[in-house]
């Protein structure tokens, strides 16, 4: 199994050349963001590009990320633009401390760095943070991706797996990750690292 990244992974990940961070949202985010409402929740940040994004379509938006050199440059990003934002210094597995309730949750590349037992919290907290009839829109890395460079590959059954109590996937559909072109620190598929984009619809609560 790929080796889970722990938090120095994203400092020097940061220090360097984040293959992540594109400057833009991915492509099938921009593609359903007419579905995406507010007040929306962008877990696992980064450095703001997609809460960047949706704040400029009018939606009131949060962002966090547990990296805090992530979190200074989506507020610079924020700011440039004139736009407010709320971005946190926050793990995603803490959202159970988070007040608020979301319309949307956006996690573009965080499922796929849990432990199964970590999962288990995350979809957890999700489901606290996210309003019943809302939807999570997630991109992870797919099993159909070769090697092990690079994230944990999830397969279409873990993810339904994952979100089999109280959740309804809508659509799962098989897409790919842009990657910086600055990175050069692993090899991935032509076009991107193969990759699943799910809308994840949170039922009623009974």
């Amino acid at each position: 199994m790929t080796p889970l990244p722990d938090r120095n992974t994203f400092v020097t990940a940061y220090a360097g050349v984040a293959p992540w961070d594109i400057g833009k949202p991915q492509a099938p985010l921009v593609a359903v963001a007419d579905q995406v409402k507010g007040p929306l929740l962008d877990a696992g940040c980064g450095t703001g590009d997609s809460a960047v994004f949706f704040s400029a379509r009018g939606l009131r938006v949060t962002g966090i990320d547990f990296i805090p050199e992530a979190i200074r440059r989506a507020k610079v990003k924020a700011a440039e633009q004139d736009l407010s934002i709320d971005f946190r210094v926050q793990d995603a597995l803490t959202l159970d401390q988070i007040k608020e309730h979301f319309a949307s949750v956006i996690d573009s590349g965080l499922f796929h760095v849990f432990s199964d037992d970590d999962r288990l919290r995350y979809v957890r907290g999700l489901a606290q943070v996210l309003e019943p009839g809302g939807r999570l829109f997630l991109m992870c890395f797919s099993d159909e991706e070769p090697g092990t460079q690079g994230p944990r590959r999830i397969s279409r059954q873990e993810l339904i797996d994952a979100f089999a109590d109280g959740w309804e996937i809508e659509s799962l559909q098989p897409m790919c990750f842009e990657i910086n072109p600055a990175f050069t620190g692993a090899t991935f598929s032509p076009g991107g690292p193969k990759a699943w984009i799910a809308i994840v619809r949170r039922l009623a609560n009974d």
